[in-house]
């Protein structure tokens, strides 16, 4: 076989990846009556998991115990994310992009890279959990709602980011 058939094929254009996106939104709204997000999965998955593994303590709890007696798979999110990422999986198949690697500049080691995105995504998980939501939800089904709150928070979020990225910029280059 040539390198040629092995060679990762373009990205999707941008703008109709948005507007695909666009229509899962208004799919979800149609047919489930809510919008796209993911972190209630999470919850749902470890209220499970907690209340499976440790009954009496999470009856004592009052966090957990909402949870007792509940099935994350009859939750629609937890098959929401599971088909983000099957469907990610089977696009970057068929897109010959998928090789399992750890991406990190050249001032960082892989250890170092895993071990902030671990730092990274707590701080995030805590976040969603305070925020009762996650940045996907609150971006995308709040910002197609015309929430003020949601465009504040997007602008917030991509000005915190772009203000980040000149203290971060040599650690990729």
């Amino acid at each position: 076989m040539s390198d040629e058939t092995h060679a990762p094929k373009p990205y999707m254009n941008p703008y109709f990846a948005g507007f695909g996106l666009g229509l899962v939104l208004l799919t979800a709204f149609v047919t489930m009556g809510r919008g796209l997000g993911g972190s209630s999965a999470f919850a749902s998955a470890a209220g499970a998991l907690v209340t499976t593994v440790a009954p009496d303590y999470s009856a004592t709890n009052s966090y957990w115990a909402s949870f007792l007696g509940t099935n994350p798979f009859k939750e629609w999110l937890v098959f929401q994310v599971l088909g983000v990422f099957v469907g990610g999986l089977v696009s970057g198949l068929l897109a010959n992009r998928t090789k399992l690697v750890v991406e990190h500049g050249p001032r960082f080691t892989r250890v170092k890279r895993l071990a902030l995105a671990f730092v990274g995504g707590s701080i995030m998980a805590v976040g969603a959990k305070l925020a009762s939501g996650c940045t996907s939800g609150q971006a995308l089904t709040g910002g197609s709602l015309l929430n003020l709150g949601s465009w504040a928070f997007m602008m917030a979020m991509f000005g915190g980011a772009y203000g980040a990225a000149w203290f971060l910029r040599k650690q990729w280059i």
